[in-house]
């Protein structure tokens, strides 16, 4: 049986890897009877941890949150995951939030014992994180208070700009925040379009107070992800571009942002969101595949425009090779 020092840390372990434990499943995890459990409760409640009971035949424990974040006990992976994450967000694209995860940062790696710095500092040698560059940053009271209205199914009243440039004061019933990528998202319920909508978090600008209180919402297409995978992989963008590639569709699966249609068993058709021409031109030069130009006409008169602009680059250096390759060589002195 493990000493009552060990086995209150254990218990304390054991509380929070979970919302609630059943008394006897405690007692059987910790080899104690569910009366010993109990008395350590109260030793844990003693030493400023709120812990809550439930009674009845299938009564337990939880871990609750109080006015102060009582000191929270971590195995190992857990801290350095811990100690990666402050340092991927001390560098992140959350204003605001750098100095706290500094700070937090450097109260972890005082407390870490030897084997674990070892771990973290092999990772730190071992990973490049590229910094954000000339990517949008958002305030981390921004992503607080629209969490808030989230949570308290309060309206969101904030002014908007869309990728037109357009402003526009919108009333949302927020649903997600979302990080994708560099970016955080809000996927709520527009009540002046009557429809879903997905905003980018760097062009709100929020107003107060938030609005009423609204009755919960199905999320979009029944869930949140494939909502956001289709409207924010395709829908969203300004440009739609339409190819037929003279490739079978297994070629392309994997390799790009689109969606590929098979017409045969060596075509199919690729339809690409983007807000540049170039892009795409990009992309399909990444891809090394035939192709054709099925829609819009402006990419297949920008195409034409960047053909000649690399063949007219490449003429002078094949002409000067070929220039030279065709001046005899002087004849040796005699």
């Amino acid at each position: 049986m493990m000493e009552t020092s060990a086995r209150l840390l254990r218990l304390l372990s054991l509380l929070q890897m979970r919302r609630e434990w059943p008394s006897r499943e405690l007692a059987e995890r910790l080899g104690v009877t569910t009366r010993t459990v109990r008395r350590d409760v109260e030793k844990l409640r003693g030493l400023g941890y709120p812990v809550h009971s439930s009674m009845g035949a299938a009564g337990g424990y939880r871990l609750g949150g109080e006015a102060a974040l009582p000191p929270l006990l971590l195995d190992d992976d857990e801290a350095v995951a811990v100690v990666v994450g402050l340092r991927t967000a001390a560098g992140g694209t959350v204003e605001g939030i750098e100095e706290a995860s500094l700070r937090a940062l450097a109260k972890m790696e005082q407390v870490l014992p030897p084997r674990l710095r070892h771990r973290v500092s092999t990772l730190e040698h071992a990973v490049v994180a590229v910094p954000p560059h000339g990517g949008p940053v958002v305030e981390s009271a921004v992503l607080t208070a629209i969490s808030a209205a989230v949570r308290g199914r309060e309206v969101l009243r904030f002014d908007y700009v869309d990728h037109h440039g357009d402003s526009s004061l919108r009333d949302v019933e927020p649903h997600r925040l979302v990080s994708w990528g560099r970016r955080w998202y809000l996927v709520g319920w527009d009540r002046g379009r009557a429809d879903w909508r997905t905003f980018r978090v760097d062009r709100m600008r929020l107003r107060t107070p938030n609005g009423p209180r609204f009755p919960h919402r199905e999320p979009p297409d029944g869930d949140v992800v494939a909502y956001l995978r289709r409207t924010m992989g395709f829908e969203m963008w300004p440009l739609r571009c339409r190819l037929r590639v003279h490739a079978p569709a297994s070629d392309l699966t994997g390799r790009v942002d689109g969606v590929v249609t098979p017409v045969d068993a060596r075509s199919c058709l690729l339809e690409l969101p983007t807000d540049s021409f170039d892009m795409v031109a990009f992309t399909m030069a990444l891809l090394d595949l035939d192709f054709e130009v099925e829609s819009p006409p402006e990419l297949a008169r920008r195409l034409t425009t960047l053909s000649r602009r690399f063949a007219a680059a490449a003429t002078p250096r094949t002409a000067a090779r070929q220039s030279t390759a065709d001046v005899p060589e002087p004849a040796p002195d005699r």
